[in-house]
Parts: C-alpha cells; structure tokens; sequence
C-alpha cells in the first residue's frame, strides 16, 4: 500500500491514532441515473480512520488497531456490500442506504463510534476516508450532535 497523506481534522485531543486498510468488494447503485454504477463491480478500496481522545485505555492504547480492523475489514471485504444489512435500502428502497462512497463511510464511523461509545476512555472517531479509486474518494466527519448514537 502506497503511504497516503490524509485530510487533518483540527481538535485539541492529545492522542490521534490513523489506520489504513485495504479491502476487496462488490456494489451497485439500484438506481436508474447511477449509470454503470447500476451493474454489480468492484472496488479495491483503500479506508483510512481518524481516532483521537486524550486518555488511554488499561494497555496503554487510545484503541487496539486490531478492533479497527475487526470492525471494518473483517466485516466488508470479499463482499457484496448491498448483501449488508446496513444497506437495506439496497434494491430500491431509500438512497441513504445505498453503498455508494458516501454511505459506506459513514456506515463504517456509526460502526466505528458505537464501539469507542462504550469504551471508559471515550475516543472519538474524527473522520473516515474511503478511496473508492486512485483518483476518487470521500472524507466523512461527524458534526458534535453525532457522537450520541
């Protein structure tokens, strides 16, 4: 994997922690105006998370990489992420739950923060970048009021 230089979110935590991974899956885009995005493809996505916080956890960790890991690239690769059930929208239903770029970065920060919500330290996950291509990618950052899943 090339080393990527990421998008910074300002903030004030003493500890950020960044986790690259890459993984393999299938979409499509059950809508009509999604083009060839339409038919079944795949991508060799390329996810960067932001997690920062200012205490550590009883290890000495923020978080464990491994939790990332287990959260995100267990879950969704060599996938067909509309076979997902965070994408029940998926063959026609509402286009928020579409697993287009968009949809999927946000999925995996809900995922993400749902399990740091229960962690005493409470770290935050600041943003989450999924490159769809070489050339195309989204940067997901919650707002404050989305901390409370």
């Amino acid at each position: 994997m090339i080393h990527q230089f990421y998008p910074q979110v300002p903030h004030t935590y003493r500890y950020e922690l960044n986790k690259d991974m890459q993984l393999s899956a299938a979409h499509f885009i059950p809508a009509e105006a999604a083009g060839k995005c339409a038919n079944v493809h795949g991508h060799t996505y390329v996810i960067n998370v932001t997690i920062a916080g200012d205490r550590l956890d009883h290890t000495g960790f923020l978080v464990d990489f491994k939790m990332i890991k287990e959260l995100v690239h267990d879950r969704f690769d060599h996938s067909l992420l509309n076979d997902d059930e965070a994408f029940a929208g998926q063959y026609g239903g509402d286009p928020d739950t579409f697993p287009t770029t968009e949809v999927v970065a946000r999925t995996i920060w809900q995922n993400i923060q749902r399990e740091l919500d229960t962690r005493f330290n409470q770290p935050r996950c600041l943003q989450v970048i999924v490159r769809e291509t070489p050339t195309s990618y989204v940067v997901y950052r919650a707002k404050e009021g989305d901390f409370s899943l």
